[in-house]
C-alpha cells in the first residue's frame, strides 16, 4: 500500500483520496499537478478500479506516457487497457471501432498537414474559383479558418469576419470550397485532425448505444490542463461522464492562454455550474520558485476579476528579488540581456538554465543578434531564427537584387512568389536575365514579360512595377525602411494574408526589420551585417553538434511555448505597453485578462532569478519615434493604496541600464 500522507502534501493528499464524484482541482504553477494526477490514478487502481475503467485525457502523448510509467512504478499492474493520451488519440481509439456508424470505413485514413493542403488546393481548383490576380486564401490559411470553426463551435461567417476580415468579400466562395472539402473527405473516408474530435462528439450524440457503452465503461475520467480545452472537448467529457459522474478536471484558470487556438476559458470557470455538487480543491504550495518571485506572481494576477482566487505559497527559502530593467531602446535591452547572461554564467549558472521570454517573436530580434555577436549559444523554441524565416528572407531578397543584380538565388526566390511561376519557369526567366548581362535593367523591359506564359504575365507586371519603385526609392536618404514599406504596400502584405495563418504577426516582424535597417547608412552595410550574423549562426551550429554541447544553450521562447517549463533564470523582454499587453490583443474580448495571464505564466517559469526588461523608446512603428511606458502589469504590482504597506524597493529592484 502506498503511504499517501508521506508521499504527498496535505493539499495533494485530499485530492488523491477523494472517493468519487465530480472534482475541480485548481492547480497553481509549480504545485505538483502531474504528481497529483499520477497518484490519483494509482489510488483508483489500488482501491479496486480496473485500469480499463479509467480514461486519462492529456494535451500531449508524452505527458500521458510519463504519468502511466510512474503509475506502473507505484502499482505494478497491467495498464495496457487503460485509455490514456491526447483527446485526439482517445477519440481515434473509439472511432476505429465505430466509424461505420458515421458513414466511414473502419480503415479510414487520417490526413496530415500536407495531405490537407493538397486536398483543399484540389477543392479550390475544382470549385472553379478564379484566384488569378485576386485575393483568395491559400489552402493552409483556409484550413486555419475551418479548424477554428471546428474548435470554437462557431460558424464560418463569424470566423472570417472576426479573424480573417481580409477575405470577407470572398466568403461565399470560401464556403463553397469548405463544403466540397467536407464532401471529398467523406467520399474517400478521410478524417483530418479536427474531425477526430468532431466525429467523436457526433458518435456519442447520434449513437445512444455507443454513448451508453462507453459512459458505463469509464467509471472515472481524469482531464489534465482543463483550462486549455475547447467546447468540443469539454462536451465530450461531459457525455462520457454522464453515467457515473466521476469527472476530475485539473487545471489553472490563471494559465489559460490559448484562446487563439480555440481554447475556451469558460470551460473551467463554469465547471461548478455544470456540476453543482462538485468538490473544489486548490493546490497552492509551490515547489519551484522563491517567495519573492511568487509574491510578484500573486500580485499581478489578482487584478483579473473572473478567476478562482488563490495564492501561491513557497516551500523554498528567501532568494533574490525580481528586477525591473528599463532600457533606452531595444538595442540597449538586448545588451543588458547578453551581459547579464554572461555574468550569471560566470557565477555558475548553466546556459541551459537561462531563458529569454517574449510575447511576440519579433520582440527578440535584437536579443538574437546580440547573443550571436557575443558568441553566446542559444536555441529558439518559438520557431526558426528571426532572419531564417521565409517572409524575412523574401523581403531581403528584394534588397539583395538591388545591391547585386546578378544574385541568381534571390531572383529565383522572388519569381517563385508570383502566380503561375514554378521552378522551371523561374529558371527560364533567370537564364534570360543573366544572358543580358544587366538583369535588373532587363527585368524592366517588355521582353521580360514575354519569357513566361500569358497566365504568368500579370504577376510579372506587378513585379516590374515594384522593381521600378524600389530602384527609385533606393536613391533616397533613409531609404532602407522605405524600401521595406514599399514591398509591403505593393503586394507583399496581401501575399502574407493569403499565404500564412499568422500574416499579421509576420507583418509586425517586417516592421521590426525596418527598424533594424534604420541603423545602417547603406544597403551594402545592412546586407553585409545580415550575412555575417547568419554565417556566425552556421558556425555555431557546426561547433555545437554534439548532444552535450547542444544542450548548453540559452533558450529563447515565446511565453506560449514556455508554458509548462521552468528555468533558474528568466529574462522577460518587451515589458512595455503595446508589447505586453500586445496592442492587437487588447482589441479582442477578454484580451487584457488573457495578456495578464501570459505575464503571470512568464513570471512563474522562473525558479531563482526574474528580470522584467522593457525599452523606453520605440521607432519601429510606421508612425515614427515613440516613447514607451512600462507595462500596466508592472505598474499594477504595487497599487498606490498599498505603497506604505509594502514599499516597492523591499521586494523588487529597479536596475537602470
Amino acid at each position: 500500500m502506498i503511504d499517501y500522507e508521506k508521499e504527498l502534501n496535505e493539499e495533494q493528499c485530499r485530492v488523491v483520496l477523494e472517493p468519487s464524484g465530480p472534482m475541480l482541482v485548481i492547480a497553481g504553477a509549480g504545485s505538483g499537478k502531474t504528481r497529483t494526477l499520477t497518484y490519483r490514478v494509482a489510488r483508483l487502481i489500488e482501491t479496486g478500479i480496473k485500469p480499463e475503467r479509467i480514461l486519462l485525457a492529456t494535451f500531449t502523448n508524452k505527458a500521458a506516457r510519463s504519468m502511466l510509467n510512474r503509475v506502473r512504478e507505484l502499482v505494478p499492474v497491467d495498464l495496457s487497457r487503460l485509455v490514456g493520451g491526447t483527446f485526439h488519440h482517445n477519440g481515434h481509439f473509439m472511432l476505429r471501432a465505430h466509424a461505420e456508424r458515421l458513414g466511414y470505413s473502419r480503415n479510414f485514413s487520417i490526413l496530415d498537414t500536407e495531405d490537407v493542403r493538397q486536398l483543399i488546393s484540389t477543392c479550390i481548383s475544382e470549385s472553379g474559383i478564379d484566384t488569378k490576380g485576386t485575393t483568395f486564401p491559400k489552402a493552409n490559411v483556409l484550413y486555419g479558418m475551418l479548424s477554428l470553426v471546428a474548435n470554437t463551435a462557431n460558424d464560418l461567417s463569424s470566423i472570417v469576419e472576426e479573424r480573417y476580415p481580409f477575405f470577407s468579400h470572398r466568403l461565399e466562395e470560401i464556403a463553397k470550397v469548405a463544403a466540397l472539402y467536407d464532401l471529398r473527405k467523406r467520399q474517400s473516408s478521410f478524417m483530418d485532425f479536427d474531425d477526430l474530435l468532431i466525429n467523436w462528439r457526433r458518435l456519442l450524440l447520434e449513437c445512444p448505444d455507443v454513448l451508453g457503452r462507453y459512459s458505463e465503461r469509464f467509471e472515472h475520467l481524469l482531464v489534465d490542463e482543463y483550462q486549455d480545452t475547447n467546447l468540443l472537448q469539454a462536451e465530450i467529457m461531459d457525455l462520457l461522464a454522464s453515467r457515473h459522474r466521476n469527472l476530475m478536471v485539473v487545471g489553472d484558470d490563471s494559465q489559460s492562454i490559448y484562446a487563439f487556438r480555440g481554447a475556451n476559458f469558460a470551460n473551467i470557470m463554469s465547471f461548478p455550474e455544470k456540476y453543482p455538487d462538485c468538490r473544489i480543491f486548490k493546490l497552492e504550495t509551490n515547489y519551484r520558485s522563491t517567495p519573492e518571485i511568487l509574491h510578484l506572481a500573486n500580485l499581478c494576477i489578482v487584478n483579473n476579476e473572473n478567476q478562482f482566487a488563490k495564492s501561491l505559497r513557497a516551500v523554498r527559502e528567501a532568494g533574490v528579488r525580481p528586477v525591473v530593467v528599463p532600457a533606452r531602446n531595444a538595442l540597449q535591452q538586448a545588451e543588458f540581456v547578453a551581459q547579464r547572461i554572461l555574468e550569471l554564467h560566470r557565477d555558475g549558472v548553466p546556459l541551459s538554465e537561462m531563458a529569454v521570454l517574449y510575447r511576440a517573436h519579433f520582440h527578440a530580434m535584437d536579443v538574437q543578434m546580440e547573443l550571436t555577436r557575443r558568441g553566446i549559444p542559444y536555441e529558439i523554441r518559438s520557431g526558426v531564427r528571426f532572419f531564417e524565416q521565409a517572409h524575412i528572407k523574401d523581403v531581403i531578397s528584394y534588397l539583395r537584387i538591388l545591391e547585386n543584380p546578378r544574385d541568381e538565388l534571390a531572383w529565383k526566390r522572388l519569381l517563385g512568389l508570383y502566380p503561375k511561376i514554378g521552378k522551371k519557369t523561374a529558371e527560364k526567366i533567370w537564364n534570360f536575365l543573366a544572358a543580358s548581362g544587366k538583369p535588373l535593367e532587363t527585368a524592366l523591359t517588355e521582353g521580360f514579360l514575354k519569357v513566361a506564359s500569358k497566365s504568368a504575365r500579370d504577376g510579372l507586371t506587378r513585379f516590374q512595377e515594384l522593381l521600378t519603385i524600389l530602384r527609385k526609392e533606393a536613391e533616397g536618404a533613409s531609404f532602407l525602411p522605405d524600401l521595406i514599406e514599399r514591398i509591403l504596400d505593393k503586394g507583399y502584405r496581401n501575399y502574407l494574408q493569403e499565404t500564412y495563418t499568422d500574416g499579421t504577426s509576420r507583418e509586425e516582424d517586417l516592421e521590426q526589420l525596418a527598424e533594424f535597417a534604420r541603423k545602417f547608412s547603406s544597403l551594402e552595410d545592412f546586407l553585409s551585417e545580415l550575412s555575417l550574423l547568419t554565417n556566425m549562426d552556421a558556425d555555431d551550429h557546426e561547433e555545437t553538434d554534439s548532444e552535450e554541447a547542444a544542450e548548453n544553450k540559452v533558450v529563447l521562447s515565446t511565453i506560449h511555448q514556455a508554458k509548462g517549463l521552468e528555468w533558474s533564470v528568466v529574462l522577460l523582454v518587451g515589458c512595455a505597453e503595446g508589447m505586453i499587453p500586445l496592442d492587437r490583443a487588447l482589441r479582442e474580448e477578454g484580451g487584457e485578462a488573457e495578456e495578464r495571464r501570459l505575464f503571470y505564466v512568464a513570471a512563474t517559469r522562473a525558479k531563482d532569478h526574474l528580470y522584467l526588461c522593457y525599452p523606453q523608446t520605440d521607432s519601429s512603428r510606421w508612425a515614427g519615434f515613440a516613447n514607451l511606458s512600462p507595462s500596466r502589469f508592472i505598474k499594477e504590482l504595487i497599487p498606490s493604496s498599498r505603497k506604505k504597506e509594502l514599499p516597492f524597493e523591499r521586494w523588487i529592484v529597479e536596475e537602470q541600464w
